[in-house]
């Protein structure tokens, strides 16, 4: 079990922690939380990814996690200096697929199936690379089968003129919030769909991080955009 006080079991962590100030090594940081409603996970591989570089209907990198359909919840930080929400970003991303008590967390590296999984020590991780400023949770298992050509999706699906492409779900403030969006995807049957979010800072490496309870089972995965410190 991971030691207390060190990332990602330190005092300052942040998730799902809903109007609630901490206090920072940047100052006090308010947080609250934004439910994105429910991501469908049939095959329970968990996929975090940058969507508009890195997803594949092949070969994404994911963990496994629980199967079924799961609430989606954003935190958000007030990083303004004076506490007046001028300055909002995405502090942590999380899955959650049970309610019971937490015991600890550590980071859970994504892998592709046959790639080893190497356990980080302390507050090491293996992350994820963002590249334009988004990340996503989604199901590996359902990318090929509902997602049409990938030589396609940029024009017929991230960026066009249509009011259901991507990037104008994730902009508009009228659906979830701007920044965020829960999209179900153009080939899906079963209601499939993916979660995306803008990434903190931006463009960078970011850690997954399990909740677990004592025995080990897992309880909610987190993307930690690493804002809290």
């Amino acid at each position: 079990m991971p030691a207390p006080g060190v990332w990602p079991n330190h005092a300052t962590w942040g998730a799902l922690r809903n109007e609630y100030t901490l206090s920072t090594e940047d100052g006090p940081r308010h947080l609250w939380t934004v439910p994105c409603g429910d991501l469908v996970l049939p095959s329970g591989r968990l996929v975090a990814c940058d969507p508009f570089v890195f997803l594949s209907p092949t070969g994404t990198r994911f963990i496994e996690a629980p199967r079924g359909k799961f609430p989606v919840v954003v935190t958000l930080a007030d990083v303004s200096d004076m506490q007046d929400r001028s300055h909002i970003r995405e502090a942590y991303a999380s899955i959650i697929f049970s309610t019971d008590t937490e015991a600890y967390r550590k980071a859970v590296p994504l892998a592709k199936d046959g790639e080893k999984r190497p356990e980080p020590k302390g507050d090491e991780f293996i992350g994820f690379t963002v590249d334009a400023g988004t990340a996503c949770f989604v199901d590996e298992a359902v990318i090929g089968p509902c997602m049409p050509d990938p030589r396609t999706w940029y024009e017929s699906i991230f960026e066009n003129n249509q009011e259901d492409c991507w990037f104008r779900r994730m902009d508009d403030p009228d659906h979830i919030r701007a920044g965020i969006a829960n999209i179900v995807l153009p080939l899906a049957k079963n209601g499939e769909n993916l979660i995306l979010f803008h990434s903190g800072w931006g463009d960078g490496c970011y850690p997954l991080v399990g909740s677990f309870d004592s025995s080990g089972r897992p309880l909610a995965a987190h993307v930690d955009f690493c804002v809290i410190k």
